[in-house]
């Protein structure tokens, strides 16, 4: 019996190659506006910047270093320092240890054991996020309203039996500096925390309880190791945002708030008003490269850590 042959089967289709440099041509093509932006509105003033600090107040006489040892000679400019400083260091790690845990707690409660969010869960994210889409001026007036001289704090204090606090006249002010960022930028790093815990396998913690591992020790040897990558984003984060504290501050306090608040940004609008150029450049200078050296280096911790 004969068989009639098997019709021969089309060849298959080549599949075409990019060309060498064609994804990075491309991709340069999207990002040309981005980098046009930056170099024309971050750049070239920053450059500007630099050469100032080297020249007198016209920009035409070359003096050297001498504006960078007028700053650092400077009283005020130390004092503005040092609280700047101390704020960064004690707001940064108090707002990472509050969204850390707020984060977690809004995990446990606000989850099914299926992993789907609840509608409680949804409605604690959306209220420590209010604080932020709260305008600048209510915040002052919120200021105003708790920790002024007959405000609800010292009303509480009195009817408690102690002495009122002048919090805007005394140290105070810089605790309450403190708690206003905290409270305000404490549900942005929070939803940071949830997106890393949810990136984090399931049965990690799965295998560990079948393996005996309490709740205490499931967070120590797996939840953190794994938050690791989310730490550096969230710190990061915060200490550039600790900068943007400054407008409540000036708000409340002036443009000479009490010595205990009187950060560097205070420092750098009262130089801009008297036209103190070439000390505000050569401060403008030494502050960029001093957040410059303290991210590279908790960059360079955080990934010796991993």
């Amino acid at each position: 019996m004969n068989r009639r042959p098997l019709p021969a089967l089309p060849p298959a289709p080549r599949k075409r190659r990019a060309r060498p440099g064609r994804e990075g041509r491309t991709a340069a093509l999207f990002l040309l506006p981005s980098l046009l932006g930056t170099a024309v509105f971050v750049l070239l003033p920053f450059a500007e910047t630099v050469r100032r600090s080297f020249f007198d107040g016209l920009g035409r006489s070359f003096t050297g270093l001498a504006n960078y040892r007028s700053v650092l000679q400077n009283g005020a400019f130390r004092l503005a320092a040092g609280n700047t400083a101390r704020f960064l260091c004690t707001c940064v790690p108090v707002l990472l240890l509050v969204s850390l845990g707020l984060a977690l707690g809004v995990r446990a409660v606000g989850r099914r054991r299926d992993g789907r969010p609840t509608v409680r869960g949804n409605v604690f994210r959306t209220s420590f996020l209010l604080p932020m889409a709260i305008p600048v001026a209510s915040i002052v007036v919120l200021w105003q309203a708790l920790f002024a001289q007959n405000g609800l704090v010292n009303g509480a204090l009195q009817a408690l039996g102690a002495q009122p606090v002048d919090f805007m006249g005394t140290g105070a002010a810089f605790w309450v500096l403190v708690f206003t960022y905290v409270w305000k930028n404490s549900g942005y790093d929070m939803i940071l925390w949830l997106a890393g815990l949810d990136g984090i396998p399931g049965e990690l913690y799965e295998a560990a309880a079948v393996d005996g591992a309490n709740a205490r020790q499931q967070f120590f040897w797996i939840t953190l190791p794994n938050l690791l990558p989310t730490l550096a984003l969230v710190g990061v984060l915060s200490l550039l945002n600790s900068f943007k504290a400054f407008r409540e501050a000036f708000l409340v306090g002036g443009a000479y708030p009490h010595e205990s608040m009187y950060l560097l940004q205070h420092l750098f609008n009262n130089w801009f008003l008297s036209l103190d150029l070439p000390r505000l450049t050569a401060a403008a200078v030494l502050t960029a490269l001093a957040i410059s050296g303290l991210i590279l280096a908790l960059q360079r911790f955080w990934t010796k850590g991993e």
